[in-house]
């Protein structure tokens, strides 16, 4: 799982971008991203998310976002990244759905 917090901007999106890199380094295939600590996200962070998406899913695994803000949870919807990313009001709701046993349906 990566934890942020804070702003996800242009000052912080290749830090998100190097943890997801590195947790698919790691051999991670499931990977939960949990957003609670999240107050804003700009157009960098959400590029950074869909690389990570796109990285993990060729190679077979799958990325989750968990408990988003509100105004992080509309940014996502305003953009459609919501219907790539499933998108859950907990980390355990997309934990869930990572896991081998889980479902495919958002939170």
């Amino acid at each position: 799982m990566v934890q942020v917090h804070g702003d996800l901007d242009m000052a912080t999106s290749p830090e998100l971008q190097a943890s997801l890199q590195h947790q698919i380094d790691a051999g991670e295939r499931q990977i939960v991203v949990d957003l609670a600590g999240v107050g804003f996200m700009d157009s960098s962070a959400l590029g950074a998310l869909v690389i990570g998406f796109k990285a993990v899913r060729d190679l077979g695994g799958r990325l989750r976002l968990a408990a988003p803000q509100r105004v992080v949870r509309n940014v996502l919807s305003i953009t459609t990244v919501d219907q790539a990313i499933g998108v859950f009001d907990s980390v355990e709701a997309a934990e869930a759905d990572v896991s081998p046993a889980g479902g495919t349906a958002g939170g």
